[in-house]
């Protein structure tokens, strides 16, 4: 392993295709750069990909996310549940929204919120149910609607893993009313930045598409696409600068059409991670059911003694990471811990997963790894 060691394999690297780099580079000629016609046709194809009626172009799943609770008009101090086990934005935006995080345990064999914890939790003050589909894995879809169907809540999905996966069937994006995307350039789906939301209803499209813009009833594309420029237009409420522009929609569209098979490639790798980890001392696979599939943004293993595995990682030029640290462990946020969380969260070690991965870097992985630590 000496000759390789050198070898620095990161943790996360995107692959930006030359035709994705031309696409930019037109839009970029063309003059128009931020919203318009490239954003409309980037929102119809992902809106056909999921199979959802409509979606919306957003900066980014931080800013789809709020605009999802925007959209849901709840009191300030309604209680919002949701998973501690996620990046310190998507929590953030529930205090910016002046409503309250209140965190659920998770399932420790997953590291997906758990439905018994979400339930032990709900009460008159519960505003909505925010979930995330940890590493790309599903929730247990089923299980968390009919909860929140019989107490009245509504439901949004943080998707930001989850681009490509599949739950009984329905890619997910396509199961509830508000589910949030992140094209963030790690991601599955990586245009540099930008985000979206899938959404069911044409009242929420037509909100949303007000409110991702100063509240302007009519974005300037559309009021200069006629023979005469129209200069006015409405503001009906307060609105943000949440717009995805077309020079990022030129790169989703082609990384689009790839998106399928990149993730299937994803998929080989996190399988040549699963046989070779197997049965080695002092780890733990998360648990994988037959009827959803992962879009393997992460693959995350759990590790006895992680810390000291991720040092000799980093010592044999492996970059290896920790998906996360509890939101209630930042003084922002309030919360006891959580034992689902505390076990999952201590051990987490998530190994390199990307394009440019290839299977005798996984190899030179999983054998560091079975030399022990």
């Amino acid at each position: 392993m000496t000759g390789i060691a050198a070898e620095r394999i990161p943790l996360f690297r995107p692959l930006i295709r030359d035709e994705a780099i031309t696409a930019a580079a037109d839009v970029l000629r063309s003059g128009w750069l931020g919203l318009g016609s490239k954003t409309r046709e980037f929102e119809r194809a992902f809106a056909r990909y999921v199979d959802m009626p409509f979606c919306v172009g957003t900066s980014s799943c931080s800013g789809a996310l709020q605009l999802a609770l925007r959209l849901l008009d709840l009191s300030p101090g309604a209680e919002v549940i949701t998973t501690p086990l996620t990046f310190v934005a998507g929590n953030q935006i529930i205090l910016q929204e002046r409503l309250r995080p209140v965190f659920a345990d998770v399932d420790p064999t997953t590291g997906n919120i758990s439905v018994a914890s979400v339930a032990g939790l709900l009460s008159e003050a519960t505003g909505a149910v925010l979930l995330v589909h940890y590493g790309g894995y599903p929730c247990d879809l089923d299980e968390h609607y009919a909860l929140a169907r019989a107490n009245g809540v509504p439901v949004i999905e943080d998707c930001a893993h989850a681009c490509g996966a599949v739950y009984k069937g329905r890619r997910i994006g396509s199961y509830g009313d508000l589910h949030a995307f992140s094209f963030h350039a790690i991601k599955n789906l990586p245009m540099g930045e930008g985000g979206a939301l899938t959404v069911r209803s044409s009242e929420h499209d037509a909100r949303l598409r007000r409110l991702r813009n100063f509240g302007i009833d009519l974005d300037t594309h559309e009021r200069v696409s006629g023979s005469v420029y129209r200069w006015d237009y409405g503001v009906s409420e307060l609105g943000f600068k949440f717009y995805l522009d077309d020079v990022h929609a030129a790169i989703g569209l082609v990384q689009l059409d790839r998106l399928e098979a990149d993730n299937a490639r994803l998929a080989q790798l996190a399988r040549r991670y699963r046989r070779g980890l197997a049965g080695v001392p002092g780890i733990e696979l998360l648990r994988e059911q037959e009827d959803r599939r992962s879009s393997h943004h992460l693959f995350c293993a759990l590790a006895e003694g992680r810390d000291t595995l991720l040092l000799k990682l980093g010592e044999r030029g492996i970059h290896a990471g920790v998906h996360y640290r509890p939101s209630y462990d930042y003084p922002l946020f309030k919360g006891a811990p959580l034992p689902g969380v505390e076990s999952f969260w201590r051990r987490a070690v998530s190994l390199p997963m990307h394009l440019h991965l290839t299977d005798e870097q996984v190899d030179r992985i999983v054998y560091t790894i079975a030399e022990g630590w």
